[in-house]
C-alpha cells in the first residue's frame, strides 16, 4: 500500500463527513468560524482514532465491525434525519396555526455532534483492520498512526469546506435547510445501510 493509497482511503472514508458538514453549515448558515471548525475537528478526529482502534482490536473484532457497522451508521443518521425533519414539519404546522414560534436554538449541540462524527467514522474501523492485514501482508507506508492522522486531516480540511460551503448554500435555502438536511441524513444513512449489506 503506497502513500497515494492512504490519502485515497481518507478522501474516501470524509465523503460521509462532508455531506454531513454540509447539512450543518445549511442549517446554521450563521455559525462562527470557531464553531465551524469545531465540527471539522470532530470528524477528523473520529476518522482519526477509529482505524487506529481498528487496527489494534486486529482479527478478533473484524467480523463483528463490518456486520454491525452499517446498521449502527444507519440507526445514528435516521435519529438524528428524522427529528430534523420531525422539528421542521412542527415548525411549519405551528406557523399556519399563527402559534409563536419556539424560540430558535442552536441546530448542532455538542451530543448531536458526538452522534453524527460517530455515524460518519464507524466503517474507518474496519479500515484499521485493513491496514494491518496489508501490514502483515506487504507492508505500510508508515506507522498506521500516521496513516490515521494522515485520514483524520484529509477529513478535517473537506469537511471544514464542506460546513463553508454549506453556511453560503443556507443563507438562500435557510427557511427549507432543517428538511433538507435531515432528509440528506436520512439518505446517507440508507446509503451506508445499502453498501454495508452488499
Amino acid at each position: 500500500m503506497s502513500v497515494w493509497e492512504i490519502i485515497l482511503i481518507g478522501i474516501a472514508l470524509s465523503m460521509d463527513a462532508v455531506a454531513v458538514g454540509m447539512t450543518n453549515g445549511m442549517t446554521e448558515p450563521d455559525m462562527r468560524i470557531g464553531k465551524m471548525f469545531c465540527v471539522a475537528g470532530a470528524y477528523a478526529l473520529f476518522q482519526f482514532l477509529m482505524p487506529v482502534l481498528g487496527y489494534y482490536c486486529g482479527y478478533a473484532f473484524s467480523s463483528l465491525v463490518e456486520k454491525i457497522a452499517p446498521w449502527l451508521s444507519f440507526a445514528l443518521l435516521a435519529f438524528i434525519g428524522g427529528k430534523m425533519i420531525f422539528d421542521f414539519v412542527k415548525e411549519t404546522l405551528e406557523k399556519r396555526r399563527g402559534e409563536p414560534a419556539a424560540p430558535a436554538a442552536h441546530p448542532l449541540g455538542v451530543a448531536k455532534l458526538f452522534l453524527q462524527a460517530v455515524a460518519t467514522s464507524i466503517d474507518a474501523l474496519a479500515v484499521g483492520v485493513t491496514l494491518l492485514a496489508e501490514e502483515t501482508a506487504a507492508g505500510l507506508p508508515m506507522h498506521v498512526t500516521l496513516c490515521s492522522l494522515v485520514i483524520g486531516g484529509i477529513t478535517f480540511v473537506l469537511a471544514a469546506c464542506a460546513v463553508a460551503l454549506g453556511k453560503r448554500v443556507g443563507d438562500r435555502f435557510s427557511d427549507k435547510a432543517g428538511l433538507l438536511g435531515g432528509i440528506i441524513l436520512l439518505a446517507i444513512g440508507i446509503k451506508i445501510l445499502i453498501e454495508g449489506l452488499i
